[in-house]
């Protein structure tokens, strides 16, 4: 596959938040919705072979007053194309209403009649440090954005990093992503489809404080934790496309392949209601309720609130335990 992408999403850990499906009525983008604003880090567009997502950058935050939420950003550009990023950099008055952010844009459809190397995805990424917007079209190589930008490869051959400072992350991932580059292949199993980066992307064995982990955990004031809350894996080209998703980072047993074509979607959502036994129905006393869900074969559960997904519909339900 020409382009592989991985994305790790660092967030407050107590921001809910839903797995990759398609979320929002009437656009078929398939990425992870953001409950609190409604906006996604990562969305793809299956029948346009694109994907588009967002990393927090370093800078002087938007005023509180005017403020929009960066997840809508990557559904603009998944949705629009990578025509959305010259736009949005041509208008600082939008850009100001957001923080700091670095938008990546891939679409395999956009270089294969234009480019010499037919099929090969046309990448942009527009960086946004809340005064000044950046373009930057990426060449066929190992990138490595964190927040801190564009942090690997070196952007001058005579120059180590193309900051003012290393990044750790950057300087002990950059090598190893560069040295084994899976296939990608849509048709195989998520360990033959991505080989030695499945290790990579479970945090090549750092510890969640280390300054160079991509899989990080830190404890703020007041109880909160900040830390890294999913995993995805992207991998793109023309007619193809593969989208994994891992819910806990660190824990290889949660990887799973996130089904793009609607028909996929709605029978694996049948699949899961069968092996799981469920049916649902209108509530028999007052139908304006909601639902009752029916759990027909024996779950032995601890007590407190169970989350669970039927069909593309999220429900939490209070048990006893048992």
């Amino acid at each position: 596959m020409p382009l592989l992408l991985l994305g790790v999403r660092d967030e407050l850990t107590g921001r809910p938040w839903q797995p990759p499906a398609r979320h929002w009525t009437g656009s078929p983008l398939v990425g992870g919705l953001d409950e609190q604003a409604g906006g996604t880090w990562l969305a793809v567009h299956p029948a346009e072979r694109r994907v588009a997502c967002i990393l927090n950058a370093r800078g002087p935050q938007a005023p509180p007053d005017t403020r929009r939420s960066r997840g809508e950003l990557p559904l603009r550009a998944a949705a629009s194309g990578l025509a959305a990023l010259p736009e949005l950099a041509a208008q600082p008055s939008v850009l100001a209403s957001y923080d700091p952010f670095i938008l990546v844009c891939a679409d395999a459809r956009a270089d294969a009649s234009a480019d010499a190397q037919a099929g090969r995805p046309a990448v942009l990424v527009l960086t946004w440090d809340g005064q000044s917007a950046t373009l930057e079209d990426l060449v066929p190589a190992t990138h490595v954005f964190t927040n801190a930008g564009h942090m690997y490869p070196a952007a001058d051959p005579q120059q180590c990093w193309p900051r003012s400072a290393p990044d750790a992350k950057a300087a002990h991932f950059g090598p190893k992503f560069a040295a084994h580059r899976p296939s990608g292949d849509p048709a195989t199993t998520i360990k033959d489809a991505w080989g030695d980066w499945l290790t990579l992307a479970d945090g090549d064995g750092l510890s969640v404080t280390d300054p160079a982990a991509i899989i990080a955990r830190r404890e703020l004031p007041h109880g909160r934790l900040w830390g890294s809350t999913s995993v995805s894996l992207v991998a793109l080209g023309p007619g193809r496309l593969r989208y994994d998703f891992q819910p806990v980072p660190g824990d290889a047993s949660t990887w799973y392949q996130v089904p793009t074509r609607l028909r996929q979607v709605h029978r694996q959502a049948e699949r899961r209601e069968d092996r799981l036994g469920i049916q649902e129905e209108r509530h028999p006393a007052d139908p304006a309720a909601g639902h009752l869900v029916h759990l027909q074969r024996p779950w032995r559960v601890p007590a407190g609130r169970v989350r669970f997904v039927l069909g593309e519909r999220r429900h939490a339900v209070d048990l006893p335990g048992g």
